[in-house]
């Protein structure tokens, strides 16, 4: 069973970055497409940023040229890098497979609040 363990959330001002990770045991990611995802209050979960096993990436739209996703595979963790960040980026992040619907269970997410 896969577990998943997100971290580096925070409050932070407008403008400003953090970097997220994403912890994985009991698989080798890197055999999957794993991505980032987030869901703010009142909203349903989206797709933020997603990796490949070859390492290709690609991004919504919403955080194109700000975010980042980045592997380490000998340490099974993934990141997110972002930056200018903006106040309808915050939502709690969680990691997972790609697409949603192969997703292994959910973990409890980091919280990500960026004050204007």
């Amino acid at each position: 069973q896969v577990q998943l363990v997100e971290s580096g959330g925070g409050l932070v001002q407008s403008g400003g970055s953090l970097r997220l990770s994403c912890a994985a045991s009991g698989s080798n990611f890197r055999m999957y497409t794993m991505a980032w995802y987030r869901q703010a209050p009142g909203n349903t979960r989206e797709w933020v940023a997603r990796i490949s096993f070859d390492g290709s990436t690609k991004y919504a739209d919403s955080v194109k040229g700000r975010f980042v996703i980045s592997s380490d595979n000998a340490k099974n963790t993934m990141y997110l890098q972002m930056n200018s960040l903006k106040p309808e980026d915050t939502a709690v992040y969680y990691c997972n497979r790609y697409p949603a619907i192969v997703a292994f269970s959910w973990g409890q997410g980091t919280q990500v609040t960026v004050s204007s």
